[in-house]
């Protein structure tokens, strides 16, 4: 199946748009969740990552299949490792079995964790038996990704002595680890990060909580991106603050450079995207070494829009469902520019033109289809594999609808 995007409707209404909650704070909390039962979560994320976390977190034994789920794939082998009587397998699919997992095995295994690997040294599938951990200190490198840590730091409350990380190398995609200890903290469980040192203090009870989740800050760089893109659109998104915990948040402040106003409205909890006039630069750069998942989004806007840019700290998207450095670079060619890419950065040059009615393949990767999108603001475009996107925002295809682009399924 393939989606067809067309022109804008230039009459469209300033629409209203719910998105999806937070992924990063409901798979979190769905991980305490299972450790203290008396948290309630209100605006749950409607992914499908958020799907087969839930589900494999209601399973004690046997083979628990979690496709493409990268996050699912890291939480649960740390919480199987720490539940007692557990026995289960950890598979996913094939791509999932090539994205690498043996920096939190390791750190894992020097806690006592009983894992091994079934098929592939380093990689998925494992298979676990829970047991107690009763080491209370691990070492772990900090510069691969940010979910390993948080991995750790979601279970240490729940071991008899707390855990002590000691993060080794620069460490990445820093507001993700200040997210799980935020929200660690406003559980009532004391935690300290100083340095390259996190320390959380056991916790065998909590109050009685009821957390209400954020929106997705991640899907709502696209609609940024929309507004970037178009004559004057503005759009109203549902269930925003100010005092984000989410690192992507950080788009509000990218996005005003090219030509997005962001007006917070604190008694709807929602926010105002309008277009405004601005000089763009010649040259954007930006290091999203602390919000990897609007590189994309970024990379096209500045492409659309004919700036330059250099985008550098995006080391983490090589492991992401595919390749997405690469993917970028031949999707964005495609089109018409001219990119030049290394392991951990790509650049975009000026381009004369895009290119209409190209096929944009998404490579199994919901962002790739999401980033592209908005080009449909500046010329007909077609996404393969439209799906996809029910990975993070099932509803995506609607809500674009509703800023007047044409959808139309192939």
């Amino acid at each position: 199946m393939r989606v067809l995007l067309g022109q804008t409707n230039k009459s469209v209404a300033h629409p209203t748009i719910t998105i999806t909650g937070s992924k990063s704070e409901s798979n979190r909390l769905l991980v305490l969740q299972a450790l203290y039962p008396n948290l309630r979560l209100v605006n749950l994320s409607e992914s499908d990552d958020t799907h087969v976390l839930r589900n494999g977190l209601a399973q004690k034994e046997g083979i628990i299949d979690i496709l493409h789920a990268g996050t699912a794939m890291r939480f649960l082998t740390a919480y199987f490792t720490s539940k007692e009587g557990s026995g289960v397998t950890l598979t996913g699919s094939e791509r999932m079995q090539e994205r690498p997992i043996a920096v939190l095995v390791d750190a894992l295994q020097s806690l006592g964790a009983d894992i091994t690997y079934t098929e592939n040294e380093g990689f998925p599938p494992l298979k676990i038996v829970g047991k107690k951990l009763s080491k209370a200190s691990v070492e772990i490198m900090a510069n691969i990704s940010s979910q390993y840590i948080s991995a750790l730091l979601l279970i240490a409350p729940s071991l008899p002595k707390g855990l002590t990380l000691s993060l080794e190398g620069e460490i990445t995609s820093v507001p993700y680890i200040t997210m799980t200890l935020d929200l660690l903290n406003n559980l009532g469980i004391a935690t300290t990060f100083s340095e390259n040192t996190i320390k959380v203090e056991p916790t065998e009870t909590i109050e009685d909580t009821t957390v209400i989740i954020e929106s997705d800050w991640s899907s709502a760089s696209y609609f940024y991106s929309l507004v970037a893109l178009s004559e004057g659109l503005s759009v109203t998104l549902k269930s925003y603050h100010s005092n984000s915990l989410q690192g992507d948040s950080v788009v509000a402040t990218l996005y005003e450079s090219l030509g997005v106003n962001t007006s917070f409205n604190p008694s709807e909890a929602s926010i105002t995207l309008s277009k405004k006039s601005v000089k763009f630069p010649k040259e954007l750069k930006l290091n999203l070494s602390n919000s990897p998942d609007i590189a994309q989004t970024i990379a096209v806007t500045c492409f659309a829009l004919g700036i330059s840019c250099e985008l550098t700290g995006l080391h983490t998207l090589k492991i992401k469902e595919t390749d997405r450095i690469a993917a970028l670079k031949t999707e964005l060619e495609k089109l018409g520019a001219k990119v030049h890419s290394t392991e951990d950065s790509l650049s975009i040059s000026v381009s004369a033109k895009i290119k209409e009615h190209i096929t944009v393949d998404t490579y199994d990767d919901h962002r790739m289809a999401m980033a592209f999108a908005p080009l449909a603001m500046k010329i007909p475009i077609t996404i393969q594999d439209p799906n996809v996107v029910t990975k993070s925002f099932p509803k995506f295809w609607d809500a674009l609808a509703k800023v007047g682009i044409s959808v139309d399924y192939q």
